[in-house]
């Protein structure tokens, strides 16, 4: 009997360690970005306009322009980025790769979920309208609404850490220049539902802004054109100190096969809906390296929205939210003859992972943790 048991003990030891190596082996291995001494730039004039209605378009040349992939040199010089600090002042960080790990290639992206000819449409709007207005306190205080922020240049963002928020770059920048409203860059967190003025006592919820410190945007975006620019759409904003609520940890973008139900999820003030929070939910219907391709239901504001999907967690063994994208806006896709058009995600590839955690903590060592 003890024979037994100790061949028992035996065995679930063997087990324990074979997961556990299983689950070292399987770490996925991110690329370590390596930041040089930042270059002082002269001040912003803040003289750009802000775009919500944000739109590109993209033949078959932009759609696989990295398919064979692309040179180091390049990469380095899209992953530099500018940091806007309070008073105006900015510099150009230029970066490099850890010696030893290449530069990783997109996922199986090509593998393209083929879609019928579709004929022009109404700008972003697809069908009938699938969008829900998240409205209560037990709705919008809860997880994962309460992630959502506004942005005072109009549109969303989302909280990715204690102090940070993650938005479209075109809400902050146009390619040339920092829009007019960056140089006062807020914040705003909704908070519980106050009584309106009005006779049938709407209740609409309060906001609380908080002023940013530091904004930072890929070079990628800047002065590039601007299909490639789509790719890069992304910028980080600093606040002054930390808020109190949940935030969604980011994730690299898996191909939509690994997606729960091939879905994504974002939540966003719609323009259309002053002062509403509004959720939507779609199946991907295409994916290249940089772009996730979808049909979900948006309007001017939405831009900057934290694009998640339920992605397996292996260490906790269960699907976690996670942002794997920021929304950018539309985009007209010629491929094979056909025109298709989309609502366009920028996607999280190991690379802009790697950057924009850097800026978030500052150091290589919680991006692995990460």
């Amino acid at each position: 009997m003890a024979d037994l048991h100790s061949r028992s003990c035996a065995l679930l030891l063997w087990i324990l360690l074979l997961h556990v190596f299983w689950a070292h082996q399987h770490q996925p291995v991110f690329p370590a970005l390596v930041p040089h001494r930042p270059l002082v730039l002269v001040r912003s004039r803040f003289s750009a306009r802000a775009h919500l209605d944000f739109s590109t378009h993209c033949n078959a040349s932009c759609y696989h322009k990295r398919a064979a992939g692309e040179p180091r040199e390049h990469l380095m010089e899209e992953l530099a980025f500018e940091t806007l600090y309070e008073d105006g002042s900015r510099t150009l960080t230029t970066v490099g790769l850890k010696e030893g790990v290449a530069p990783t290639s997109p996922p199986s992206a090509r593998r393209r979920r083929r879609v019928g000819r579709r004929g022009r449409r109404r700008r972003q709007i697809y069908g009938a309208d699938g969008r829900f207005n998240i409205r209560g306190d037990n709705f919008l205080l809860d997880y994962p609404f309460n992630t959502a922020v506004r942005v005072s240049t109009g549109c969303t963002g989302v909280l990715v850490s204690p102090q940070h928020v993650l938005t479209a770059a075109h809400c902050v920048h146009d390619g040339k220049d920092y829009v007019k409203g960056a140089r006062k860059l807020r914040v705003g967190f909704l908070g519980p539902l106050a009584l309106g003025n009005g006779t049938a006592a709407i209740k609409k919820p309060l906001v609380r802004w908080v002023r940013v410190k530091r904004t930072r945007v890929p070079k990628g975006w800047i002065q590039g054109p601007q299909e490639v620019s789509m790719d890069y759409d992304y910028a980080l904003l600093e606040l002054r100190w930390p808020h109190r609520q949940p935030f969604m940890r980011l994730a690299v973008a898996p191909v939509s096969e690994d997606l729960a139900g091939r879905r994504v999820h974002f939540s966003g003030f719609d323009s259309d809906r002053p002062g509403e929070l509004v959720y939507r939910f779609c199946p991907v219907e295409d994916e290249s390296s940089d772009l996730i391709y979808q049909h979900c239901d948006a309007r001017p504001g939405a831009s900057g929205s934290g694009v998640y999907g339920r992605v397996w967690d292996a260490a906790l063994e269960r699907w976690e939210r996670k942002v794997i994208g920021i929304f950018s806006g539309h985009q007209w896709l010629e491929i094979d003859g056909e025109n298709r058009d989309y609502n366009v995600a920028v996607r999280f590839t190991p690379l802009k992972f790697a950057q924009i955690c850097y800026w978030v903590h500052g150091n290589k060592a919680d991006c692995r943790r990460d």
